[in-house]
C-alpha cells in the first residue's frame, strides 16, 4: 500500500497545532502510560496501522510490557490493568465509537470512580487528539514505520 497523499507537507501549520495540542496534554494530569494505553486502543478501534505501530515502539521505548500491549484488545477480560487504567480505556472506547444518545452516565460515573474532572478532562482531550491523528493517517494511508528515524521510534528495536 503507498500512502494517498503527505498531510505533513501539504498541512503543516495544521500539523503543528496538533503537535501543540499533543504536548499540552503530555503536562496534563494523566500520566504517559495511561496516554499510551488509550493511543493504542483508540487506534486498534479505528483502524490506523500506522500509530498503531508508532504506539507500540513508544510504548516499548518506556518500558511497557509486550504482554500489557497484547492484551489491550481484551482489557475487560485481562488481569494486568489497574482501575485506574480500566476507567481509562473504557472512557477511550465510549469516545471513540460514540453511542446512541452519547455517553451513557453509568459509565461516566465509573470513570469518575477513579479519575478526577480534571483528568476525565485532559484525557478526553488526548482521545480527541489520538482519534484525530488516526482519521488523517487512515485517510492518507501512512504507512507504518515511515517516521520512526523523526520520532526516534527506531530506538525500539523493532
Amino acid at each position: 500500500m503507498t500512502q494517498r497523499f503527505n498531510y505533513s507537507k501539504l498541512s503543516p501549520g495544521m500539523v503543528k497545532a496538533m503537535m501543540v495540542l499533543g504536548n499540552e496534554i503530555k503536562n496534563g494530569a494523566i500520566e504517559e502510560s495511561i496516554l499510551i494505553l488509550v493511543d493504542m486502543r483508540a487506534s486498534q478501534m479505528n483502524g490506523c496501522a500506522f500509530c498503531i505501530d508508532m504506539h507500540v515502539k513508544e510504548a516499548i521505548i518506556h518500558g511497557e510490557r509486550p504482554l500489557r500491549l497484547f492484551h489491550i484488545s481484551a482489557w475487560r477480560e485481562s488481569t494486568l490493568f489497574s482501575p485506574r487504567e480500566r476507567a481509562a480505556l473504557a472512557w477511550t472506547e465510549a469516545l471513540t465509537k460514540l453511542a446512541d444518545g452519547g455517553v451513557p452516565d453509568a459509565i461516566y460515573d465509573s470513570v469518575r470512580g477513579e479519575l478526577s474532572e480534571q483528568e476525565i478532562s485532559d484525557l478526553t482531550f488526548r482521545i480527541m487528539a489520538i482519534n484525530a491523528w488516526n482519521r488523517i493517517s487512515v485517510a492518507a494511508r501512512t504507512v507504518p514505520g515511515s517516521a520512526d528515524k523523526v520520532y526516534g521510534l527506531d530506538k525500539a528495536g523493532l
